[in-house]
Order: C-alpha cells, then sequence, then structure tokens
C-alpha cells in the first residue's frame, strides 16, 4: 500500500512539473487565500480569546442597580457606587472577592534629572493577585490586614520597575508619590492579559466603537484599595453619576457608580447562593431606602461579561468574514482549474483503464495531485501568513505587538492546507475517474 501511495505521488509531482504555469496559478490562489486567513484567524484569536482559561467559568462579575432616578433601566449599570461595593466585599460570601478603581498617579522624581512621570494604577484588594493567578517576579502581594489597615504598600509593574531601578529586587524600597510615598511589597513579571478584562465595561452601549483600548498594557501601580482612595486624590478614570455630585474629590458618599467588583465562586452552588444575595441584598436596600427600584441585578462570569461587552473591535470580526469568503472564493477557482487540467488528460486515464486500473486508482492519483497543490499553496500561505502579521504590527493599535505567530498558527495551516485540498480535489478527482474507459480511449 505505500509503494502504492509512492508511486501515486510521484506521478503527482511530475504532472506539476509537467504544467507549471496552470500549477503554480493555483499554488498561488491557494497561498493567497490560506494566508489571508490565517493572518486573520490569528488576529481574531489573539483579540476573542480567553484570558484565563484555567478558571474563566469560575470567575464572576457581580452587578446591582443602585440608582434612585425616576426612570427604571433594563441593564444594571456596569459599576457600583462605593456603599454597595464595600458591602459586597465585607460579606465574604465569594471564595475571593477583589474590588477595582482605576486611576493614574504622578510618581515623583527620585535624582537630579529627573522629571515626574504619569502612570495608570488601579486601587484593588488582596485577592486581586491569587483571583486572576497574577505572576510575581519579586516579593509577592500585599495581606488581606493591610487593605484593612490602609497600609502604604504598593506592588508595580516589571517595566515600571526596570524604568525606576533597573530591573533589579526593588521589594522595600519606596515609591515616591504626590500625596505620600509607598513601600514596594511585590514585582510583577511579564503581565498583560488580552483583552484587559478587569477594565472591560460599557462596550455593550455601542452597536459598534473602538475597543482597541482593551488591550493596553497593564497598569504600571496597584495600591490597596483604601489607601489608594486617599493617594489617587479623586483621580479615578472612570465613574458615572445618576445625580449632581457635591464634589468628585471624595466619592464615597455620591450617587456615582465607580467601583468594579470581581468575585470568584467555585462550585454551581455557590454561583446560584451568589445570585440570590445580590437579590436579597437589593431588596434589603430598597427596605432602607437607600435603593429605590426592584431588584435589578446579573452575574455573567468571565467570557458572558466579555461576549457581553464586544470586546473583539467590529473590524477584526470583519476582516475575519472576508478572509473566509476569500479563501472560497479562490477554492472554488482552483477546483475549476484542477478539473479542466485533470480532463485533459483524461486519455491517460483511458488507457491506464483499458489496462485495467480501477475507476479508484483513477480517483487517488488525481486527489494525491490535488494534496500536493495544497500542501505547497499551504506551505506559500504560512509564509504570506507571517508577512500578514509582520504587517499587523506595523499598524497603529494598541493589540499589534500581540499579533505574533505560534505553533497554533504553524498547525492550523498545515490542517487548513490539507483542508482546502480535499475541498477542492474531491469534485474533479470524482468527475476524472468516472468517465468510461471507451470514451477516453476514444478521445485520443
Amino acid at each position: 500500500m505505500r509503494d502504492i501511495h509512492g508511486y501515486y505521488l510521484r506521478l503527482a509531482l511530475r504532472s506539476v512539473v509537467r504544467t507549471p504555469w496552470i500549477s503554480a496559478l493555483m499554488v498561488l490562489a491557494i497561498g493567497l487565500g490560506i494566508g489571508a486567513c490565517i493572518t486573520t484567524l490569528t488576529v481574531y484569536q489573539l483579540l476573542s480569546g480567553d484570558p484565563l482559561p484555567q478558571k474563566s467559568s469560575r470567575i464572576f462579575y457581580p452587578q446591582v442597580d443602585p440608582e434612585t432616578s425616576v426612570q427604571v433601566r433594563r441593564d444594571p449599570p456596569d459599576q457600583m457606587d462605593y456603599t454597595s461595593a464595600v458591602d459586597l466585599w465585607k460579606s465574604g460570601r465569594a471564595d475571593r472577592q477583589a474590588m477595582i478603581a482605576n486611576g493614574s498617579l504622578e510618581i515623583l522624581p527620585t535624582g537630579a534629572g529627573r522629571m515626574a512621570l504619569d502612570t495608570d494604577s488601579i486601587s484593588t484588594t488582596h485577592d486581586f493577585f491569587p483571583m486572576f493567578d497574577v505572576p510575581f517576579q519579586y516579593g509577592g502581594p500585599w495581606s488581606a490586614a493591610d487593605d484593612s489597615a490602609r497600609a502604604q504598600v504598593a506592588v508595580i509593574s516589571r517595566s515600571l520597575n526596570e524604568r525606576l531601578f533597573g530591573g533589579a529586587n526593588s521589594v522595600g524600597r519606596m515609591l515616591p508619590l504626590t500625596h505620600g510615598a509607598v513601600r514596594i511589597v511585590g514585582v510583577l513579571k511579564h503581565w498583560r492579559p488580552a483583552p484587559l478584562f478587569f477594565e472591560v465595561m460599557g462596550g455593550h452601549y455601542f452597536t459598534s466603537g473602538d475597543t482597541s483600548g482593551y488591550y493596553v498594557h497593564a497598569p504600571q501601580v496597584y495600591l490597596p484599595f483604601f489607601t489608594g482612595m486617599r493617594l489617587d486624590a479623586g483621580n479615578f478614570q472612570w465613574f458615572t453619576c445618576w445625580a449632581m455630585p457635591t464634589e468628585t474629590i471624595n466619592l464615597e458618599h455620591q450617587p456615582c457608580d465607580w467601583v468594579s467588583l470581581w468575585v470568584q465562586l467555585d462550585t454551581a452552588a455557590k454561583v446560584k447562593a451568589y445570585r440570590r444575595y445580590l437579590v436579597d441584598y437589593s431588596d434589603q436596600q430598597r427596605a432602607l431606602g437607600r435603593y429605590t427600584h426592584p431588584a435589578n441585578v446579573r452575574l455573567m462570569d468571565l467570557m458572558q461579561w466579555l461576549a457581553f461587552n464586544r470586546v473583539v473591535p467590529g473590524d477584526v470580526r470583519m476582516q475575519a468574514i472576508v478572509a473566509w469568503a476569500f479563501l472560497a472564493i479562490c477554492l472554488v477557482n482552483v477546483a475549476g482549474l484542477l478539473l479542466t487540467k485533470l480532463l485533459r488528460r483524461s486519455s491517460e486515464y483511458g488507457v491506464r483503464r483499458a489496462l485495467g486500473a480501477s475507476w479508484q486508482a483513477i480517483f487517488a492519483q488525481c486527489l494525491w495531485e490535488a494534496l500536493v497543490i495544497g500542501l505547497l499553496g499551504g506551505l506559500l500561505g504560512l509564509l504570506l501568513a507571517l508577512a500578514g502579521l509582520w504587517l499587523v504590527r506595523q499598524q497603529p493599535v494598541a493589540y499589534a505587538d500581540l499579533a505574533r505567530p505560534d505553533l497554533r498558527m504553524l498547525a492550523l495551516t498545515v490542517g487548513l492546507s490539507l483542508l482546502a485540498s480535499v475541498a477542492f480535489g474531491l469534485w474533479p478527482a470524482w468527475r476524472a475517474s468516472r468517465i468510461s474507459p471507451a470514451q477516453q480511449v476514444k478521445s485520443t
């Protein structure tokens, strides 16, 4: 059997060499189609992948509606007011829970000739790091006691550590800020989840829009939540108010949503219980007069939340659809070219049938020729995909540097080229093998 298939392979290679122009045209068409598909699919996979595949089904984003406006809204707000977030966090109903508020800080110069550095930060709680599997290069997260004690501590990113301390172990050193200094307790390894899921919000309000901001680099400084409230001095990046606030520096008691809460629930029973707890909490707050509307709550897991917010940029999704359509057009044209090429050799097949070859043998020979052309097209497609990803990395978009090849892309290219070979080769091979021997010999 191996000798037979080796014989068919040699026949296929000879046929490709005998008809170089038509074979090259087919290889080029397949290569262009596969190259475009692999490029767009790689980018799409990077942007729509699971940022926490090991536990995303256990990470949830709770929402409640604290607003006291007259109109009842269909969806609860993307963030919570301070009181609601702190109440839910202190309840300890989840296996882990982390409050998050985005902000910005100014790091003061530490030497002559240096300038102050503005950087993104988040104020969060201890569980943020183990819940999201954040890797550390030096040190570790602050303790749960530090949250309550409002300790003057911080965790910094690897890139900030390299910029300020040359990459050395900076644990224990002080980080001077505009409103006070903090002691560094941990330095992260390179960590850049794609998308930056814990900052995703608001995307569901728009039918289309620029979501590339979800793919920027992670924050540079991480502070205990209550410490960050004081050090940020009201510089929180996202807040929405349902009534006119009396001040924006101190948001704790203002009618504003500005705190995100993430929870980890390890069993289905805990998910059900926590969803019930959200309803009970809303009913309780309504009874106290703080909420005015019936319970409007929601609990989505991580991937549901990302899908709800349409994190994949619309242009990337459209490019993927166009690339698949382009590949289909290429395969249809290649099938037509291959059918024409095979039918022109009907006399050769007629002689082989007259000498006793079965139609199955003719079919196998033709299919081998399609496989050879498909594999050559796949190799060309891989080279074009590498060039396409290089071009993507040159684009001025936040996710450009994420577009890099990997082993999955190589495996996908090989699989797609084989699938394409079978797809465009089956019908021509069937047609060529089913013409009657008498008709084939007569045409000589």
